[in-house]
């Protein structure tokens, strides 16, 4: 993993951390901070990985096409960006269940930057 990205992972996965903790301190904002959270998480995973727009790309084909891969990364890729969307056009939220699914996601995407960049 080249530099750029690997800083770029680094930095998005700290700042989930941190919108993720500052959800559960500012009651009134959490929702949007959890989803911010989520979507730093997942766009640390995408740095991690490969160039984001390239992959945003693949998974847009994926989510087309009718028979979906058997590549389980690409499946997991696939299912973290539909729970992306259908988080972010969620009106009445659980704030409870969504910082849990974020807490989980954080976890996920420190797992993966962390076995990538080395750190």
């Amino acid at each position: 993993m080249d530099e750029y990205r690997k800083g770029w992972a680094l930095r998005y996965l700290r700042e989930a951390k941190a919108e993720l903790e500052a959800a559960r301190t500012v009651p009134y904002m959490s929702s949007s901070l959890v989803l911010e959270s989520i979507r730093k998480s997942r766009n640390a995973i995408y740095y991690s990985l490969g160039e984001p727009t390239s992959i945003e790309i693949l998974l847009r084909e994926e989510a087309e096409n009718c028979n979906p891969s058997n590549d389980s990364i690409l499946r997991f890729l696939v299912e973290l960006e539909s729970v992306v969307q259908q988080l972010s056009q969620i009106e009445e939220v659980n704030d409870e269940a969504m910082m849990n699914q974020a807490d989980v996601l954080v976890k996920v995407a420190t797992d993966i930057v962390e076995t990538f960049t080395e750190e």
